[in-house]
């Protein structure tokens, strides 16, 4: 494991082989697999896990109430979202869930809402804005995000 000096890693729960870079932010409660790689400028909160081999370029914050899987890419910028109604100081009980399953690949800058689950090996093209669950092997562009194709194999 690496850590970055100018990362502030709070979690103990970081698998081996993960490199945490510059500039990141790791609450204790965040759950990290092995042979990650969280680029600088990212933020991970409490109620967060990363399964093995997770990639996490810049710019990228994730709430409370993600869970991403093993083998999938995040790219930089994408903004994923978790409070349906945000109010200044007004907070939910409980955040929708976000779900992000094995082998699926997000482009930079795309935008997920709460409550979403991008498939299995499902690709979400750059600058999407994803407002539905996204099917197993589909890829999806588009504001909103719609299917244009599924992947073979």
């Amino acid at each position: 494991m690496k850590i970055h000096p100018l990362s502030d890693v709070a979690s103990s729960s970081i698998g081996e082989g993960t490199t945490i870079w510059q500039f990141s932010v790791v609450l204790a409660g965040a759950r990290i697999g092995k042979d990650c790689n969280l680029c600088a400028h990212t933020f991970v909160e409490n109620d967060v896990v990363l399964g093995d081999r997770v990639t996490i370029k810049n710019g990228v914050y994730l709430w409370d109430g993600i869970t991403i899987d093993d083998d999938v890419f995040i790219g930089p910028c994408v903004a994923f979202t978790n409070d349906k109604f945000p109010r200044s100081k007004q907070y939910p009980n409980s955040f929708p869930k976000i779900y992000i399953q094995e082998g699926a690949s997000i482009g930079a800058n795309a935008t997920i809402l709460p409550g979403i689950t991008v498939g299995k090996n499902a690709m979400v093209g750059a600058g999407s804005v994803v407002t539905k669950d996204v099917p197993e092997k589909a890829v999806v562009v588009g504001n909103p995000a719609k299917v244009i194709r599924y992947i073979e194999a």
